[in-house]
């Protein structure tokens, strides 16, 4: 994909759905009783794994890929059958760690397994406290990564404390706690993304989430006996939404209107972020729907300052850290990122990565053991871009690109279908 520098974005798009609440609407919907309705789901490559998979255990489910609505048949709490082939997650991070909390309770032995980056990913975090809960997982290469081979066993209720804020190894753990013994709590150094506890807890589910006077927070969950389906709307997603509000930050002209993005607290650090460098982000018609926070949002060009981003703001935008590097190259002053050893662990490591981006298009920037160090006002050029594959890699070098002079080329940017296929589309409908 080439693309050169775009002096005016005008006009009103709306980003695809959540692909966290997406996830988790299919697995949640999966363990009901009843037909859930899941509107606005992300038709993205990721989220279309976490179907197959679920299909493959027996669950029916319709997919109506043109309105973006999913009917999923909830087979109930012990209802999944055994698959009859390995259980293949794609490039998901998230319906691999998810999905082994539900298996560890099945009553069979399921092979789960992912592309090449899945199988590079660490999945001791999920392995060690589901075993303590009394799972049966082998890393099938004894390198604690996928294939993972999961047989199912009786699970007992612990009090497990994460090392790292994760929504994913929290709901790993909450969603075996459906099945444990006894109460299962999580506790965590910094509030993770609690799509899980709010949506759990409309399908019925026992559980809570406290903050601790250490400021570390607890999620707690009690066995269940039933969920019970929903009607869901998936809010825009904001880690797609964070592309544009940086398009329309440093675009020369013009003002974009974002609707119906999620801005649920755990989530919008990249707006805080923002605000913290100056920039000039409306947000309107804020609302409730379902569980989730949303609001639209419209941007206009702003001059930004740099800024540290670290402590607990970190979980709260760990995904839009790419495009946030892209905002600081184009800020006056210096931005220190730090407490990001996670963006190691992504599709690609991050860190690296996103310094090799954009190092290679003359930014003054530099890696450390735990984020970057970037020293804005320095004029980028394109270049010839290596995606790594990474979806919010290629989104971001797309923004980077139409605010550099010259053409760059960005290798691998069909990587973005994984949770944006019409990035570029509507990137094309704002220019024009």
């Amino acid at each position: 994909m080439k693309l050169q520098k775009i002096h005016r974005l005008n006009g009103e798009i709306t980003v695809p759905g959540d692909k966290s609440i997406s996830h988790r609407s299919v697995m949640f919907a999966a363990l009901a009783k009843g037909t859930t309705v899941v509107h606005n789901f992300l038709q993205g490559a990721d989220c279309l794994s976490s179907i197959a998979c679920f299909e493959s255990l027996g669950v029916p489910v319709e997919n109506d890929t043109a309105a973006n609505t999913v009917r999923i048949h909830g087979r109930g709490l012990y209802g999944l059958k055994a698959p009859k082939s390995v259980l293949d997650a794609g490039n998901s991070g998230t319906t691999t760690r998810l999905i082994s909390g539900i298996l560890s309770a099945q009553p069979f032995t399921t092979i789960l397994t992912g592309d090449a980056s899945i199988q590079k990913r660490p999945m001791a975090r999920i392995i060690t406290p589901l075993s303590m809960m009394g799972a049966h997982i082998e890393s099938q290469n004894h390198n604690g990564c996928a294939p993972l081979i999961i047989t199912g066993a009786p699970l007992h209720g612990i009090a497990y404390r994460s090392p790292v804020a994760s929504a994913q190894v929290k709901s790993a753990v909450l969603l075996a706690g459906l099945y444990a013994d006894s109460p299962t709590s999580v506790l965590e150094p910094a509030l993770s993304r609690n799509h899980t506890e709010l949506m759990l807890s409309a399908f019925g589910a026992d559980i809570s989430s406290t903050k601790n006077d250490d400021g570390s927070f607890t999620a707690s969950i009690k066995p269940a006996h039933e969920l019970f389906a929903q009607e869901i709307c998936v809010p825009g997603d904001i880690s797609s939404a964070a592309y544009f509000i940086a398009a329309g930050l440093l675009a020369e002209h013009g003002s974009i209107t974002i609707k119906n993005v999620g801005i649920n607290p755990t989530r919008d650090g990249i707006l805080r972020v923002c605000d913290a460098m100056g920039a000039n982000i409306r947000r309107e018609n804020i609302r409730t729907e379902g569980s989730e926070l949303t609001a639209d949002l419209t941007i206009t060009a702003s001059a930004l300052k740099g800024t540290v981003i670290e402590g607990e703001l970190i979980p709260t935008l760990i995904d839009e850290i790419p495009i946030i590097a892209v905002l600081a190259c184009f800020a006056d002053g210096t931005t220190v990122i730090r407490d990001a050893q996670e963006l190691k662990v992504k599709e690609s490591n991050r860190i690296d990565v996103m310094v090799q981006v954009l190092s290679s298009m003359g930014a003054d920037i530099e890696a450390t053991d735990d984020g970057m160090i970037i020293h804005g006002g320095k004029p980028l050029h394109g270049a010839v871009i290596d995606s790594h594959y990474d979806h919010r890699v290629a989104m971001s070098a797309a923004i980077a690109a139409i605010n550099s002079d010259g053409i760059t080329d960005i290798q691998g940017a069909d990587c973005i279908r994984i949770s944006y296929p019409a990035f570029f589309d509507d990137l094309h409908r704002l220019c024009v």
